[in-house]
C-alpha cells in the first residue's frame, strides 16, 4: 500500500530572471507530510532560510523532524539548505552527482563546495534511475530521470495524495516551458525538449495530476481544456529604500494585474483523501 501525504507549500516558486544581478533563483519549495515520513522537495537557496524557517514553523514542522530532502539537481537554488535538515537522508540522482562534481568550482549555479560535501555526507542516497529511468525513492514517490536543464535531473512522481503531484524541478520551470515545450538555460536542449514531452505525456495520463514547476504556481489540466490552469495566487514582491530614511520604502509588486488561469486555490495544497 503506498504511502499518502498531505502536500504543504512551504515556498512558492516564481517564474523570473533579474535582469542585472544574475540569478533570482526563487525556487518552489514543498513540505510532504505522510504517516511516518517528512519529506522536503528541493531545499531552497540561502536567501530562503528566514522565510523557510517561518514557514515550517507555522506547520509545526521542527528542521530535525524531517525525515527525506529530495532534491530535482544539485543547482544552488534548489540545494543550498539540505544541511538545515541534521536527520534527514538527502536523495539527490547519482549522475547528477556525478556530474556536479566533475563541474568544480566554475562561474556558474553549482555550489561546488555543497556538491563537495553531498559527495562524501553519510546522509546522501545516490539516485540510480536504471534501465527504466525510474526509481521507487521512499514510500509513495518515484524518481523519474529528466535530463537536459542539468544531466542528472529528476522529477519526482508522488501517486499516494489526494491526487498525483508531479514535480518537475527545473527540468520545467514555469508555464512557458510546459506549454511551448522549449527551454531556457539548459545544458542539452534537445534532451530538455524530450524531456517536457515526457513530462507532459505523465501529466496528461493522470487526470487532476498537479503539476509544481521548478519556478511557479502549481497546474492542472482540467479535463476536456486546451490549456492547464494556476491552482492559487502568485504572490512576489520587492520592497526597496530608494529614498534619504529608512521610513521611506517602496513596495514594487512583481504580481501580473490580470492573473490568467488562476483558480482560487480551491485543492491546493493537497491533502490525503480522508
Amino acid at each position: 500500500m503506498n504511502e499518502t501525504y498531505e502536500v504543504v507549500e512551504l515556498v512558492q516558486g516564481f517564474p523570473g530572471r533579474s535582469t542585472r544581478h544574475g540569478v533570482l533563483g526563487w525556487s518552489s519549495v514543498t513540505l510532504l507530510r505522510g504517516t511516518d515520513r517528512l519529506v522536503l522537495v528541493d531545499s531552497g537557496s540561502f536567501g530562503m532560510r528566514a522565510v523557510l524557517a517561518q514557514r515550517l514553523a507555522e506547520h509545526g514542522v521542527e528542521p530535525g523532524d524531517v525525515t527525506d530532502v529530495l532534491l530535482s539537481h544539485t543547482h544552488h537554488d534548489h540545494a543550498a539548505n539540505y544541511l538545515l535538515f541534521p536527520g534527514a537522508a538527502v536523495h539527490v540522482g547519482a549522475a547528477e552527482l556525478a556530474w556536479a562534481q566533475a563541474v568544480g568550482p566554475a562561474f556558474g549555479p553549482v555550489p561546488e563546495l555543497y556538491v563537495k560535501d553531498l559527495a562524501t555526507n553519510p546522509r546522501t542516497r545516490p539516485i540510480e534511475t536504471g534501465p527504466d529511468a525510474r526509481c521507487r525513492v521512499v514510500p509513495g514517490i518515484t524518481a523519474v530521470a529528466a535530463p537536459g536543464h542539468t544531466p542528472g535531473s529528476l522529477v519526482f512522481l508522488v501517486e499516494g495524495t489526494a491526487g498525483p503531484v508531479l514535480f518537475t524541478g527545473d527540468a520545467a520551470k514555469n508555464r512557458a516551458e510546459l506549454l511551448s515545450g522549449d527551454v531556457d538555460m539548459t545544458t542539452d536542449r534537445d534532451a530538455s525538449r524530450r524531456t517536457l514531452a515526457l513530462i507532459t505525456a505523465l501529466w496528461r495520463e493522470r487526470p487532476g495530476a498537479v503539476v509544481v514547476p521548478g519556478h511557479d504556481v502549481p497546474l492542472v489540466w482540467p479535463e476536456g481544456r486546451d490549456h492547464p490552469e494556476y491552482l492559487g495566487v502568485r504572490e512576489a514582491g520587492i520592497q526597496a529604500w530608494f529614498g534619504d530614511d529608512l521610513a521611506t520604502t517602496h513596495d514594487v509588486d512583481l504580481t501580473p494585474t490580470r492573473r490568467v488561469g488562476d483558480t482560487g486555490g480551491a485543492d491546493w495544497p493537497r491533502r490525503p483523501k480522508e
